[in-house]
């Protein structure tokens, strides 16, 4: 039926970090960790998943180590254990590390098409966006085919929220990067048999 939900997904955004703070482009997977906003962060929004008795059946997470150490708050919540999932970052290529500020002087052009042309890799050596969010959108799909009838917590990156908003609910790729995603925030997707829907997005306790 058309109103049969499979399953519903929170994505939590691992907390804040030294690169996050500075808006840096970063595909790495063991620096930089959470720092003590980070911790804030997550302390605020393990309290809230508390409050709202948000209900969960499995929690996965990205295998960054700042995804893991906000994992394992989670994981404290509901007395359960995480399990990695294949949902990396885009790759960045020589934008690893930069800021857009960084990027906007010294490769203007490189910046312009970034924004404007999705299907481009951007650096020539970094991962477009088009096929990120593709490749995003297929790992999402298994993970709500082998949970029907589950609530899950994935807990990962921005860009990786980001590119299941985009696929949910069909944002262009030109407006990737209009989208914003704070770190510590959550944000919660049901997948039915034939649609999705964003039921609230970059959400963060104060």
């Amino acid at each position: 039926m058309y109103f049969d939900r499979k399953c519903k997904i929170t994505f939590i955004c691992h907390g804040s970090t030294i690169f996050s703070e500075e808006g840096r482009f970063s595909d790495m997977e063991n620096h930089p960790p959470i720092n003590e906003n980070g911790v804030e962060e997550i302390e605020r929004l393990c309290e809230y998943l508390k409050k709202r008795k948000v209900k969960n059946d499995v929690i996965y997470t990205s295998s960054a180590m700042r995804c893991i150490q906000t994992a394992k708050y989670i994981s404290k919540v509901y007395k359960k254990m995480f399990e990695t999932v294949d949902l990396k970052p885009r790759r960045c290529g020589g934008f690893s590390g930069l800021t857009f500020e960084n990027i906007e002087v010294n490769f203007p052009d490189k910046l312009k098409t970034f924004i404007n042309n999705p299907e481009i890799p951007t650096p020539e050596d970094a991962e477009s966006i088009k096929d990120f969010v593709r490749r995003i959108s297929d790992e999402i799909e298994s993970i709500v085919e082998r949970n029907e009838g589950n609530r899950i917590i994935i807990v990962t990156h921005p860009d990786v929220i980001k590119a299941a908003i985009c696929s949910a609910i069909d944002v262009p790729l030109t407006s990737f990067n209009r989208i914003y995603i704070k770190t510590g925030s959550a944000t919660q997707i049901s997948y039915f048999k034939e649609w999705k829907s964003l039921i609230y997005s970059d959400y963060t306790p104060l």
